[in-house]
């Protein structure tokens, strides 16, 4: 068993699914769990691969679009209902404080009413939250070094950053949102576990206005195996599906979006599922999870 874990909480996208909760990935370094982003139901899944919510150490962010984060509110009040020993800790770039503190004015009522009713400590309601503004490490403790890096969700999605969490010479790349990035192939160059976004749709979808600009603020299975071939990770991970369709016109199959990756990418390829995990040493072991 590695003591270096990564675990796909949710592999979805604002599209509403039963099997594919938002985005958030879990990453346990010896004693560290540390979230990056926290979608859709994040605690949910946290619980179901018995983790407690008040043993997070950070929550890490790659952009503020709200299937990224709407999963903070509960991650915090509840982790604190559960015994949060310390202040719920929050690093991402600019615009993190900002979201912070108007969650903590939003539940100011909740928050007051539990102090004087439950006496809860507060301590585990506090927040301790960090905001960097380039690239770089943001995160260093106890043999675990996060860096952070930006890349390009489109011109106004700004900012959005992915990550590249390092751990006895070991590692695994977070892309976040982006479209094709070379900032990506650079930081997962080499990588244990490259996990990467990807969005497609059939070519008669992309006559519609919105599909056309949602296609332009991510990655295709195209690029996305050209990434895959440049940073030569051990293995390359999908994750956040975006798969546009309309009522005429189906999203494309995992199968299809395999077979687009294979025009440019021919290494090892895992198309990640809700609380699939990959156990990162000598190899990297891919489990799904059993209830």
């Amino acid at each position: 068993m590695s003591d270096f874990k990564v675990t796909l909480l949710g592999t979805g996208s604002p599209q509403l699914s039963a099997t594919r909760f938002g985005p958030s990935t879990l990453v346990e370094a010896g004693d560290q769990k540390l979230l990056f982003d926290a979608g859709r139901a994040a605690p949910i899944r946290l619980h179901q691969v018995k983790v407690a919510l008040a043993k997070i150490n950070a929550l890490f962010m790659t952009h503020y679009h709200s299937d990224h984060t709407s999963g903070i509110p509960d991650l915090w009040l509840t982790g604190w209902l559960s015994g949060r020993p310390s202040a719920f800790h929050v690093i991402g770039p600019p615009g993190i404080k900002v979201l912070m503190f108007h969650l903590e004015q939003a539940y100011a009522l909740d928050i007051k009413i539990r102090l004087e009713d439950e006496k809860l400590s507060p301590v585990g309601i506090a927040t301790a939250v960090a905001e960097f503004d380039k690239d770089g490490v943001v995160y260093e403790k106890d043999g675990v070094r996060v860096f952070a890096f930006e890349v390009d969700h489109g011109e106004v999605i700004k900012p959005a950053v992915g990550y590249r969490v390092e751990y006895k010479d070991r590692s695994v790349v977070i892309s976040g949102d982006t479209r094709f990035n070379q900032n990506v192939i650079k930081y997962g160059t080499g990588a244990d576990v490259l996990i990467h976004e990807v969005c497609a749709a059939r070519p008669e979808l992309l006559t519609n206005a919105l599909a056309k600009r949602i296609m332009a603020h991510h990655t295709s299975p195209q690029e996305a195996g050209e990434v895959f071939s440049q940073a030569e990770p051990r293995l390359a991970v999908y994750t956040h599906f975006v798969l546009l369709g309309s009522a005429t016109i189906p999203a494309l199959t995992m199968d299809e979006i395999i077979s687009q990756t294979r025009q440019t990418y021919a290494g090892p390829l895992e198309v990640g599922e809700d609380l699939m995990s990959f156990e990162i040493g000598d190899t990297v072991t891919v489990r799904r999870h059993e209830p």
